[in-house]
């Protein structure tokens, strides 16, 4: 797992060749980054199918709960097939979109 930390996100891209793999060093690892907000990058070298990324709705919800926002980055899913608690766009460019959104749904009360 690579960590990128600017000042207003968190980027990880997983190093892993299995989602699930990645999904164990994150759940350990997380406490490290609990609070931060956060972008994982997908869109690199990874074949994801809809269930893969059903795993992260639980960290999703957990993060919007604690004020912070989750944001997973990964081409080729209908996002009309995932839950709208979490967040998954084509590219880096759209997540920190999303990450600027919230802010302001957050700053509004919403």
């Amino acid at each position: 797992m690579v960590l990128t930390k600017t000042k207003k996100y968190t980027s990880i891209k997983p190093t892993q060749k299995l989602v699930k793999d990645f999904l164990e060093e994150f759940k350990i690892r997380y406490p490290e980054f609990k609070k931060e907000h956060l972008i994982v990058d997908f869109s690199e070298n990874f074949n994801i199918k809809i269930e893969e990324l059903i795993l992260f709705l639980k960290v999703s919800v957990q993060h919007k709960k604690n004020g912070t926002s989750f944001v997973l980055v990964y081409d080729g899913i209908d996002v009309d097939e995932i839950p709208d608690e979490l967040s998954v766009v084509p590219t880096l460019t759209e997540a920190i979109d999303i990450l600027e959104m919230d802010a302001i749904e957050r700053d509004l009360g919403f």
